[in-house]
């Protein structure tokens, strides 16, 4: 097990990390949309309203092939994309990128737009037809369709990354994240967190993507409306911020400068890698997903659900991700200390001791009236501030943080107060980060009004999660489809929701890194059709809008 760990950790760090400065993988989706947005002649831009009026239903027609409409087909992607990376990938990319990282999380979306017009308009183009009437389409459809017989490897590769990554980071994941949410907050046990939700996905993935996109047309706007509701009550609060908080942004990101507490690097290298990197996380675009969404849709011009499509990286990372950035950044909660009650043995602290500290019982970081007497105490690289023994913050802590050494650092042993007396946790202020920092930022937004603002970031959070597993495992079962045949569907639907309870009960860091390495397998194996196809696509594209009576502005 721990060589497959140590697998897992080496290509991790290979896809998405090399070169840790600026990863290969974020070039290589970045450089595809930079390309395609030109050589489309930014269909961003002129397909944006078109898309809208696609969207509003103006060109639906019941008796087109496909399975729901064009509405369904984006909520249906949306509920996949819009969810934990837009609460905690934008905390995630200010923390270590500083403000600064979101101007480039824009840029990327841009561009975005134009990858996602390009992948889904293909896999319109090539999708197939089942034996029920169903269809079915993706990337793996058009690799083989596409590109010919001889690339049917890549398109099976991407296939079998599809259904794992469905399995793990779109699945499993999410279960553990609403389970762990859950139980923080309100103390409920994983397992009746797991049993609720896997219940409920189980109701709305066994009916097929009918019944998902039903369900995604109602729950993804309004919990989409929910969020965006609480975040512009707090931009109205803070209103003479909101100027200031652009310039920030858009300062920062040219010059960036740390934070007074160590937030952000302040190189220029890191706020914009960081930035791409959560932007191409968030909305998804070139990772090969929504395309099998979007497949569905019923139409008979490709290019039609292709100018559906480009809306989503607008509404996921423009709209909503700038309405958390905005939030986290002017009410300053991005470069402050919280106070909080803190789980020393959390992987998020990491510990030294100075150069001679250890004696005769053991490893132990040592603390008098709350301050660290030999090493440090660091939450996400910060350190924290004074540490207190009790909820109340009035006694000071004083004692022991006993500490055993590993290959990755120190694991904790426990926490004693100078009298022995054991604790099971400590009080104190530490720099948040992920979605801890968006619930931070939400109560002292919606502080003047009422208290316990963060519970809606947790409301989001798990309503965000369930929709993600739903959409997620369509994604799945049609990469199942194409690799064992149409029966096998069933099957790995009720094997999706088994995985689904599994992963609200066990907390494993593998499956994590796990489903990360197939997310960029399916990207990089993706990336490469979208290149060798972009002149099918620029065709199609150019067929389409010749017409006169459907130009972007008809």
């Amino acid at each position: 097990m721990q060589a497959f760990e140590r697998i897992i950790d080496f290509l991790e760090n290979l896809i998405w990390n090399t070169p840790e400065a600026f990863p290969v993988m974020v070039g290589l989706l970045l450089s595809f949309g930079i390309y395609i947005t030109f050589r489309l002649g930014f269909i961003q831009i002129k397909g944006f309203r078109h898309g809208l009026k696609v969207v509003t239903g103006f060109y639906d027609d019941p008796e087109d092939e496909g399975d729901i409409n064009h509405f369904q087909a984006l909520t249906t992607a949306l509920s996949a994309t819009v969810g934990i990376g837009n609460i905690a990938g934008v905390a995630l990319a200010i923390h270590y990128g500083g403000p600064g990282a979101l101007f480039w999380m824009w840029v990327t979306a841009v561009f975005g737009m134009a990858i996602k017009y390009t992948e889904v308009t293909l896999a319109q183009e090539y999708r197939d037809t089942n034996p029920d009437g169903t269809v079915s389409g993706g990337p793996m459809y058009y690799i083989e369709r596409g590109l010919g017989a001889n690339w049917k490897w890549l398109a099976v590769a991407f296939a079998i990354s599809a259904a794992i990554c469905a399995f793990l980071t779109g699945n499993a994941v999410q279960a553990n994240t609403v389970a762990d949410v859950m139980h923080s907050d309100f103390q409920i046990p994983v397992w009746i967190t797991g049993l609720i939700t896997a219940s409920l996905v189980a109701a709305v993935i066994l009916g097929g993507i009918k019944r998902i996109g039903r369900v995604t047309a109602r729950l993804v706007p309004f919990m989409g409306i929910l969020y965006v509701i609480g975040a512009l009550m707090i931009l109205f609060l803070n209103y003479d911020d909101i100027i200031p908080s652009f310039q920030m942004i858009i300062g920062y990101a040219f010059n960036p400068q740390a934070g007074a507490l160590g937030v952000g690097s302040g190189a220029l290298i890191f706020t914009l890698s960081y930035g791409v990197q959560r932007g191409i996380f968030s909305n998804e675009a070139g990772q090969g997903s929504a395309p099998i969404a979007h497949s569905a849709a019923k139409t008979d011009e490709p290019v039609r659900e292709g100018v559906v499509a480009l809306l989503e990286p607008f509404i996921d990372t423009l709209v909503i991700c700038t309405m958390t950035g905005l939030v986290i950044v002017s009410t300053g909660a991005w470069d402050m200390q919280h106070k909080t009650a803190v789980n020393p043995s959390s992987g998020s602290f990491t510990y030294s001791l100075s150069e001679g500290s250890v004696n005769t019982e053991g490893d132990a970081l040592y603390f008098s009236e709350g301050v660290p007497e030999n090493g440090t105490m660091e939450h996400y690289n910060i350190p924290v501030d004074t540490m207190y023994a009790d909820g109340s913050y009035s006694t000071p802590f004083t004692g022991r943080i006993e500490l055993t050494e590993t290959q990755e650092g120190y694991s904790v042993g426990g926490v004693y107060t100078k009298d022995g007396a054991q604790l099971s946790a400590l009080y104190g202020g530490i720099v948040e980060n992920g979605a801890p920092l968006t619930i931070r930022a939400f109560e002292i937004g919606l502080q003047p009004l009422f208290p316990g603002g963060g519970y809606i970031v947790t409301f989001a959070v798990l309503l965000f999660a369930i929709s993600t597993s739903i959409s997620w495992s369509y994604y799945g079962d049609r990469a199942a489809q194409y690799l064992f045949g149409f029966d096998s569907i069933f099957w790995y639907r009720l094997a999706f929701v088994a995985m689904h309870f599994f992963g609200a009960v066990v907390t494993l860091a593998t499956i994590w890194a796990f489903g990360d390495v197939m997310l960029g397998l399916m990207a990089f194996f993706n990336i490469i059709a979208l290149f060798a196809l972009s002149g099918k696509i620029y065709q199609i594209t150019q067929d389409y809008f010749s017409r006169e009576h459907r130009t972007p502005d008809s």
